[in-house]
Order: C-alpha cells, then structure tokens, then sequence
C-alpha cells in the first residue's frame, strides 16, 4: 500500500483541490477515479452545493436506493412509505406485511409520550448534597428565567422544559452529580434546542452555587464535565399493532393454529435469548432506520437508544410480542423514537422534503407512527418467512439480480436467470453454475465476490 503523508489544512482546499489531492495520494491519477466521482456528483450546480455544505471535505455524492412500500394502513388513514436503503428483500417485505394487514384492519398506534432528556455533568466536593439539592429545587424559575431567549420560541409552539432535578451518583463515581432536565421539543428533533438550553442551566447552577450563602467557601467549588442532550429517550415512546381472529391468519401454509403457535413461541426465543434478539432486532431496525433515513432523521441515534432500551431489564431482549387471547392473534411492538419533521435537513434536502410531502407532511407524533409500523411490518414478514419457507428463499430471489449485475449479465440474460429461477432455490453457487450454462463458459467473465 503506498505510503501518504499527512496533509495540514485538507478542509481549507477547494473541493477540485481535495479531489485532485485523494485521486493523485490514493488512486495514482486513475482516470477512472475521478470519472467515477464526476458521475455521482449532480449535474445542477445548486443541488450540488447544498449537499456539499451537509458535510465538511465533501468530494461527490453516495447513492442509496430510495423506495416506496405501498398500503400502510396505519388508523385508518392510507399511506405509502418512503424507505432509503440497499438491502434487497425489505422493501417488498414491508410492502407484503402492509398489504396482508390491510386486509385485516391495518395498523393500529399510540403515542405514548414525547419526552426528551438531556443533563448538565458535575462535580461537587460539598458535604451536604441535601443542600444542593434544595438550591435547585428553590431556583427553578432562575433556570427557567436565564434560558427564556432560549425557550421563547419552543414555548410558544407549545414545547419548552418540563423539569429540571438533582441526581446524586456518587454512589457510583465520587462527587458526581447530574442536572437531569426534560423537554417537549414539538415537532423537531430538538438537539440544538435542548443542548442550549443545558449550558444555560449550566451557567446558572455554577452561579447558584457560588452565590449560595447557605454553603461554606470551601464547598462553593463546582466543575462543570459537560452539558449534553440523551439519545436515550426512554420516555418518547410509542405502540404500534395489528390483530385479527385466528381463523383469518390464512397463511396457506400451514393450518392457522400451528402458525400463531409457531410465531408466538419464535418470538418467545427472541424474548429470551440474546443471541437470537440481535438479529430479531436488527431485522427490525431494517423497516425503521429505511424511513429514518428517507425523512432525514438521525438513525444513528435511533439505533443508539433503540438497543438500550432493549437492555433495560438488564438482559437484551426483543422489541416486538405476540399473543393469541381468545381466538385472537395480536402482535405488536413499543419503542422509543425521538423524530423531527422540522430543523435538521427536513427542509434542504430535496429527496427529504418529497419524502415528507409524500407522507402528506406529517407532524412528529404522527412520524413516530409510521415508522414505528415500518419495523413491525418489517418483523412480521421476517418471522413469517423463518416458520414457514425459510428466510433465505425470499431474500436470495430478490438478492438474486445483485449476483447477476455482478457477473456483468446483460438485460436479456437477466431475464432468462430470473425465469430460471422462477420455481427454484437461489444460491449464490446456484446462479453462477446457471450463468456460466447460459452463457456456455465453465468461469464468470468477472468473480463475483
């Protein structure tokens, strides 16, 4: 691998700078290279610029698929959901599971609630935390007066702090101490709100404490660690579910009591065993990060609290349940979503906003609906697969073109592949023995890999 030197003052060059630097250091002037990033960057010169400024050293722009799931029937109201992602079978598997449920009544959801958390992170080397504890709780209109040019705005949309409380954890680390503060941030995400108002909670406390006449000197001292939002909303959650009588399953498969049985007892193992709840949970997060990421909200964080919450019983666990109570099958899932339909880049990215606009501009609870819904539509699907045909039957037919494109098969022999493969399993070793059959060779031109 070639040997390259740092560079200082990389994010002060030009973009055709930066471009011409990585493909000179990394690529040895391939042509091709710099051909291939001409190719993803868009030909209007304005777009271009906004997504260039999303981001600091930005060189072209990353695809990703951006896909529809139609016949969400979610309270009644019809929707078709927006889903960004590059896995193959889960876009159809939302959209099977929408289209089976739409039959049976559809989705039903609830907000449960909508509150964000965020703390200021302290020391304090004071005697008397009873103290502390009741200059807070004596001072929380001084929080609530020094953020006010903070909070004016949010106040008016109906949002602002809920709380504001001390939490001793020197049980845990000495001297350590948290400001834990809640917030209604309305129809935004609310990090930028949120974390404003922190450090102005922050500046407040070290001034309390200071001024407090009720402490002695040496226990005025107060370092400040950080002043930060959560991404662990535990109490922003919401339920989403769907029901019908057993006898209207109509799996086809299999008789429609050894279906539930199965599906609740599958979902019993996810309950009970971490090894199998990761990938129930990842499968999940399929159907919720697609959504997440075509209405421009931030997956990471999701994912982050999604698995912490999870965890909170102490063992990782899944998200979603099923029961049969009399003669009625019920499956449903309850998770936290803190989502934005305002702020961020819900209103710059184009391919954002046509996403919002396609869900007919829902506001936040609203969003956490519908995402909600992709994931258990998504886990539906994939639990129906597993007790019946098997996961990799679906999944390989639709994987089955990635194979092809990586063989370089020409539009005509996908087709005859794909006809092949109509009433067949798919394989991996399977579509490169048939490939090499059509074609007449004993190798693929080029190894898939």
């Amino acid at each position: 691998m070639k040997k390259v030197e740092a560079i200082k003052g990389f994010s002060k060059l030009s973009k055709s700078a930066k471009v011409a630097w990585v493909i000179s250091n990394h690529f040895k002037g391939d042509k091709e290279a710099l051909q291939l990033l001409d190719t993803y960057t868009h030909s209007d010169g304005e777009v271009q610029k906004l997504h260039d400024e999303f981001i600091e050293n930005t060189l072209s722009n990353f695809y990703m698929p951006f896909g529809v799931a139609p016949n969400f029937l979610i309270d009644g109201a019809q929707y078709t959901v927006p889903m960004t992602i590059e896995e193959s079978s889960v876009v159809a598997a939302a959209a099977k599971a929408a289209s089976f449920w739409m039959q049976r009544g559809g989705f039903k959801t609830e907000v449960v609630s909508t509150t964000k958390i965020g703390h200021v992170h302290f020391v304090w080397r004071g005697k008397d935390s009873e103290i502390l504890q009741q200059i807070i709780q004596d001072s929380y209109q001084q929080f609530i007066g020094d953020s006010e040019h903070i909070t004016a705005n949010m106040t008016a949309r109906g949002g602002g702090v809920k709380s504001i409380q001390l939490v001793n954890k020197c049980d845990l680390e000495p001297n350590y101490y948290q400001l834990e503060a809640k917030f209604e941030t309305c129809d935004s995400m609310g990090a930028n709100f949120i974390n404003s108002c922190l450090e102005s909670f922050a500046k407040t406390l070290k001034r309390l404490v200071s001024d407090a006449s009720e402490l002695a000197e040496e226990d005025k001292y107060l370092q400040i660690l950080m002043s930060i939002l959560s991404n662990y909303t535990p109490e922003c959650t919401v339920k989403a579910w769907v029901e019908c009588p057993i006898n209207e399953i109509n799996e086809g498969s299999m008789p429609n009591d050894e279906f539930a049985e199965k599906f609740i007892k599958a979902l019993k193992v996810a309950e009970i065993e971490p090894y199998r709840a990761v990938t129930h949970n990842k499968g999940i997060m399929n159907g919720i990060d697609s959504v997440i990421i075509a209405t421009g909200n931030d997956f990471r964080a999701i994912e982050a609290c999604v698995h912490a919450y999870a965890s909170r019983s102490g063992q990782y666990s899944s998200l979603t349940h099923a029961s049969l109570d009399d003669g009625i099958f019920k499956f449903w899932i309850e998770i936290p979503l803190s989502l934005g339909t305002v702020g961020g880049i819900t209103s710059l990215h184009p391919m954002v906003k046509f996403a919002h606009e396609m869900l007919g501009n829902p506001n936040a609870k609203d969003l956490m609906k519908i995402v909600a819904t992709a994931g258990l539509a998504q886990n539906f699907s994939a639990l129906r697969s597993l007790i019946t045909s098997g996961i990799q039957k679906g999944h390989m037919k639709m994987h089955l073109l990635n194979i092809l494109n990586q063989l370089e098969a020409t539009d005509t022999e996908k087709e005859q592949l794909v006809e092949h493969f109509k009433n067949k399993v798919v394989s991996f070793s399977a579509a490169v023995k048939a490939f090499c059959d059509l074609r007449g060779i004993e190798q693929p031109k080029k190894e898939a890999r």
